[in-house]
């Protein structure tokens, strides 16, 4: 009788340690970094914003190259975001016939960049781009023209 008595302490002493022991590894993961696929998209960054304006510049270039160029008067250019000093960054060709469509997006980009730079304090190099004289055909693809490069 006394061998099972002896045991009884043991067995209720492990019992409420086993048990607090595995309720406690619910707990463990809290400090760990969240998955990226879980975090919320950071709006208010500077990555994030330039992100967004990638994409939509993206997006006006694609618009402007899926048409072949054949004749290069039936294309004309447009300059195309704002450099922090004044200024576009630079220039894009585009069909004329859409220019209906894509003339307002280029103008979006131009704003967005405008106040990206004023938001974030960006600084560029001042230097003029020249604007271009015409737009060639060459290759079916439309290249801006300058008055020096003629």
């Amino acid at each position: 009788m006394k061998k099972i008595f002896l045991h009884i302490p043991v067995i209720v002493l492990c019992t409420p340690l086993t048990l607090i022991s595995c309720n406690s590894t619910k707990n463990l993961d809290t400090n760990l970094p969240i998955d990226i696929a879980y975090r919320p998209v950071d709006e208010d960054s500077q990555k994030y914003d330039q992100a967004q304006l990638d994409k939509l510049k993206a997006s006006i270039e694609s618009e402007a190259k899926g048409e072949e160029c054949t004749n290069g008067s039936d294309w004309t250019f447009a300059p195309m975001g704002v450099k922090s000093c004044g200024g576009p960054q630079q220039y894009i060709a585009y069909p004329k016939k859409i220019e209906a469509s894509i003339l307002p997006r280029i103008n979006e980009y131009t704003d967005k960049i405008r106040i990206f730079n004023e938001k974030y304090n960006i600084v560029s190099d001042c230097m003029v781009i020249t604007p271009p004289a015409y737009v060639k055909c060459i290759k079916g693809e439309a290249r801006l023209i300058t008055p020096e490069s003629k």
